[in-house]
Parts: C-alpha cells; structure tokens; sequence
C-alpha cells in the first residue's frame, strides 16, 4: 500500500529523519509533537500545561493536514518528564476532545527532544 507523508507549516518542522505524519490506507501515524511554536521553532513556555496545550495544537495542525481531526484519533501516546502532571494532562485533554475518548497510554521518561516536559503521538484512523 503506497505511503502518504502528512507536512503542514502549521505544526512545528521535523527536527530529525521523520514525517510529521505518514498516511497508509485510511491510518494516519502521527509523530511525536513536543511544545514548538511552528512559526519560532521555540518552546511556548516552560509552564506543563501550556506545553500540554501547545503539543495538542501540534498535533491538531497535523491530524488537520491529514484530513482528519483530534476525534479521530484511536490510540495516544503521552510521554512526560513528570508523571504527577498527569491530572493537568486530562484537564487540558478534555478540552481538545470529545468522548468517546481515545485509547491511551502515559508513560514517564527520564526526558524528552530539546528538554521538553511533554511528547505526544498517535495513531489516527480516518472515516
């Protein structure tokens, strides 16, 4: 099955050898988004829940590119320097989504691209 490459401008530029998202079918892969501001390529704060809201901004302009919408989103990652941010996580998420929500998972890591407090990625399937 061929491969579509998801890029927009609005969502912050790959920073290494990936896609911001890769399309196969009706599944969309979107790659991780950390709190880049596309148009600075530079953190939105060093505040947890504005990097939240920022990567799910990020992740917004991508699933958008790729015909689709946060909604459709089946699986997320979210990866933190802080597992105790976690209850920010869902407040923020509630804002961004609407039930019934995605499969998740949310896994604490030492630390992220550029010492970001937060990573998201998913996999979206498109109706």
């Amino acid at each position: 099955m061929p491969r579509e490459i998801i890029s927009t401008d609005k969502a912050p530029a790959a920073i290494g050898t990936y896609s911001q998202a890769v399309k196969t079918g009706k599944t969309v892969y979107l790659s991780g988004q950390i709190p880049l501001v596309p148009e600075t390529m530079e953190f939105v704060s060093e505040e947890v829940e504005q990097q939240i809201h920022q990567v799910f901004k990020n992740l917004t302009a991508v699933a958008e590119a790729a015909g689709g919408s946060l909604n459709d989103i089946a699986k997320l990652n979210i990866f933190l320097t802080d597992l105790s941010c976690f209850p920010i996580v869902n407040e923020v998420m509630a804002q961004y989504f609407e039930a019934p929500y995605p499969a998740r998972a949310a896994i604490g890591v030492k630390e992220l691209p550029k010492g970001a407090q937060v990573e998201m990625d998913g996999v979206m399937e498109l109706g």
